[in-house]
């Protein structure tokens, strides 16, 4: 129920209808209070609406339930601004950018925090338009875009400039007075609606002050009166033509998706063409057509169409998720291009830039498949055997000049022309030992006996290396692992001798405290141990091994509490005297 709640809470919001929004969003809340997304969501509607204490409100609740959210952040700070808190703006902001730096939104957000920082605070100058600071609040562009009576204005260069100009000096916006735009963008950002005077602007509810102010005769009070009725009826003309073909536009769309849920591409496109033509603002028909385009193997036409849709989507100020889409479908695109010039590149790039739009993550699966793509053909145009054995010759050489960290260079490079070979794994490995780099040399013993389970030197790599570290058991068992593949070798047998020696002697307390101690730590990080130590049954067992002898002698006639007390034995954590 709170997902239906704020679905039409969004919904709303899109249309521009944001005190119905706030109501579907405070439902949504009632039915799930701890859900910081619902806050956030009516933090801006409450903005849209100028009602920034409101907005402040829900932004701090939605960064209190979470504080990790950096969007959150971006929603205290447009409150903050829109309340004049310009100090407490730039913090927020740049709060939300230490959690996603990447973020454009909170960026911009404090760009303008900053913007604003830098102004002389005080009285405006004499002469400024009371309706100036309007202009500067952080929701305008949102405000805009969801009026249908101004929404097309966005598309005309000559308005967008004359916006900035209000925005960078305020006193210009008596200049632009004159412009009949002017006069609806202002009703829309006050949420009353306009018209057109000889003073310049006034609102329909200063009509009758204006009447009363300049009696005339009666003859001359008729006069003007349809051309102020004729002005708004213009306009419902006009947003009933514009909801209209919006409505063909989406028929068109919903034609189109049929069509492709059928398969039937050619048509698919010639449908969302038509919802293009009827509706330029919506660039989802652009994002759907491009996808049709994909599934048509018609890359080139779906990178093309993608990039219109972010150019629009940039023009009208779009949702950056819209945005986010078109650049991840373009990447996809790009993916499959890469498998015949095998340049990944361009689409890594544009992956990255769809997740700073949002953080989707289907386009993180994306890039992360196109990046192991990209390192896999490179590993396969570097790879040679013959310059893999020149270079692991190379590296004995100098292992046996005792030249270690020279004789890792080579191995290295070995294992990058082939790293399928499990002997310059276990060559490095030795390498390692001798340097006392122990944990590496761990990995590349273990990566030598995942490529050759039947490979002696693998094991016995792996052993001397956790002998050295003193964990016995582990050493003993993988040994004994090795033994399996090869029985009679030499080396595993002197291992599996030298670790029951140094386990006997653990048991028997012959050695020092402070080793044993030491050893103890280290088998109490592992978490074999540690699971046999919280099983009660081990944990009864070991009780009884200390205060009921009888008891333990039943319990050892277990095979596996018997193998659980061995593995404690040789981990030093259990002595058996």
């Amino acid at each position: 129920m709170a997902d239906a709640a704020k679905a039409e809470g969004n919904k709303a919001f899109s249309a521009g209808r944001f005190d119905d929004a706030i109501l579907h969003f405070s439902k949504a809340i009632e039915f799930a209070p701890d859900n910081h997304i619902l806050y956030s969501n009516r933090s801006a509607a409450y903005a849209s609406l100028q009602r920034y204490d409101a907005a402040l409100a829900d932004a701090r609740k939605t960064v209190e339930i979470k504080p990790d959210w950096a969007k959150g952040y971006s929603r205290l700070g447009a409150a903050h601004l829109g309340l004049g808190d310009v100090d407490q703006a730039v913090a927020a902001y740049e709060k939300g950018l230490e959690l996603d730096p990447a973020s454009e939104a909170l960026k911009s957000g404090l760009a303008d925090a900053r913007a604003a920082l830098a102004k002389p605070r005080g009285p405006p100058p004499q002469g400024a338009s009371p309706f100036a600071k309007i202009f500067q609040g952080p929701e305008l562009w949102t405000k805009l875009t969801a009026d249908p009576t101004t929404r097309g204005y966005l598309q005309q260069p000559d308005f967008l400039n004359m916006i900035r100009d209000i925005q960078r000096n305020p006193n210009n916006l008596n200049m632009h007075l004159s412009d009949p735009r002017m006069m609806q963008v202002i009703g829309v950002l006050l949420n009353v609606k306009m018209r057109e005077s000889t003073d310049g602007m006034a609102s329909e509810t200063s009509e009758p002050e204006q009447v009363k102010s300049h009696p005339e005769p009666a003859k001359k009070v008729p006069e003007p009166e349809p051309e102020q009725q004729s002005e708004p009826m213009e306009v419902s003309d006009e947003a009933k033509e514009t909801k209209q073909i919006k409505a063909e536009a989406q028929k068109a769309k919903e034609a189109g998706n049929a069509a492709y849920k059928k398969k039937d591409f050619e048509t698919a496109i010639q449908h969302y063409t038509r919802a293009m033509e009827l509706d330029d603002c919506d660039i989802s028909y652009l994002t759907n057509r491009a996808a049709v385009y994909l599934e048509m193997g018609k890359f080139e036409e779906c990178i093309k169409d993608c990039d219109k849709a972010v150019e629009r989507g940039r023009e009208l100020h779009s949702d950056f998720k819209m945005i986010a889409r078109a650049l991840t479908r373009k990447g996809t695109a790009l993916t499959k291009l890469a498998k015949n010039s095998k340049d990944y590149e361009p689409a890594i790039e544009t992956f990255q830039k769809a997740l700073t739009e949002h953080r989707n993550p289907d386009t993180l699966k994306k890039l992360n498949e196109a990046e192991r793509a990209k390192k896999e053909l490179e590993q396969e145009e570097y790879f040679n055997t013959e310059l893999a054995d020149e270079e692991r010759e190379k590296g004995n050489e100098l292992f046996k000049q005792q030249k270690y960290p020279e004789a890792v260079k080579h191995y290295t490079e070995a294992i990058k022309r082939n790293p399928k070979d499990p002997k310059v794994y276990s060559n490095r490995a030795a390498c390692y030992t001798k340097l006392g780099a122990l944990p590496e040399g761990l990995k590349d013993a273990e990566k030598c006996i995942e490529l050759d389970p039947s490979f002696s030197k693998g094991y016995t790599r792996k052993g001397a290396i956790q002998f050295f570290m003193k964990e016995y058991d582990k050493a003993l068992e993988t040994y004994q692992e090795g033994l399996k593949h090869d029985s009679s070798n030499q080396e595993l047998l002197d291992g599996v001798r030298r670790c029951v020696q140094q386990i006997n002697k653990t048991n028997r307390g012959e050695i020092s405290p402070e080793e044993l101690q030491e050893r103890q730590a280290k088998a109490m990080q592992d978490p074999e141990i540690q699971n046999i130590l919280t099983d009660p049954v081990m944990r009864q067992v070991l009780i009884d091994l200390q205060e009921n002898p009888k008891a333990a002698q039943d319990h050892l006639k277990n095979p596996q509490v018997m193998q659980k007390i061995q593995k404690l034995m040789a981990a030093g954590v259990v002595q058996m005297r």
